[in-house]
């Protein structure tokens, strides 16, 4: 377990920084501490909390909700197979079975390596290529076992370069210089925004 170190608590004071009010910020926040540890580890819930001002039963609340965030420790690839109707159609379950058999672990778990951890999901919203599944959220259309292999191989060899560690959203992160922010304010103190200033005067905020 872990808080956000303190490039981690940079960032996310800097997050912080374009909400008017903190608890807006509180999934972005989740989402760089699941990039941190590749999960939300109860002390980086914790510490995210306190940055947005709620307990940690409210961030636990607001986490356990969205399946993308994982609450225990996962591989550094999560593959879901999506077996819903259309990919079941077109061999999602063999798919799947098939998935377990390769890497010798049931759906839900996590290979012995912790390189994969596999799941069977409900809809990945992809049914004009199913059958289909997603690794770290990437897609992956028109599956068969043999593809299936070649993508275990590649995400164990590091060829699969479009695919970064479980949690990392986004390879490139957002930056927005000081003189560039909007300048939020808190809609309860009454006072009026920088952006909306700059626009009600016909200029930059």
């Amino acid at each position: 377990m872990a808080r956000l170190s303190p490039e981690n608590e940079a960032i996310a004071r800097e997050i912080l920084s374009r909400y008017p009010r903190r608890r807006s910020a509180l999934i972005p926040l989740l989402h760089l501490a699941q990039e941190q540890d590749g999960y939300l580890a109860e002390d980086a819930m914790e510490h995210v909390a306190q940055l947005v001002g709620c307990t940690p039963a409210q961030v636990l609340g607001t986490a356990s909700f969205y399946e993308m965030f994982k609450l225990e420790p996962v591989g550094r690839y999560v593959v879901n197979i999506c077996t819903d109707i259309a990919c079941m159609l077109l061999g999602a379950d063999e798919l799947l079975h098939h998935a377990e058999e390769q890497l010798g672990v049931r759906a839900g778990q996590t290979t012995a390596d912790g390189a994969i951890t596999l799941e069977g999901v409900t809809c990945i919203a992809a049914c004009t290529e199913a059958p289909c599944l997603q690794v770290n959220y990437r897609y992956r259309y028109r599956m068969t076992p043999e593809a299936f292999d070649q993508l275990c191989d590649d995400l164990r060899a590091g060829r699969a370069e479009d695919v970064p560690p479980h949690g990392t959203l986004a390879t490139v992160r957002q930056r927005i210089p000081a003189d560039r922010a909007a300048g939020p304010a808190d809609p309860s103190s009454g006072a009026e925004p920088a952006w909306m200033k700059g626009a009600s005067t016909g200029g930059a905020a």
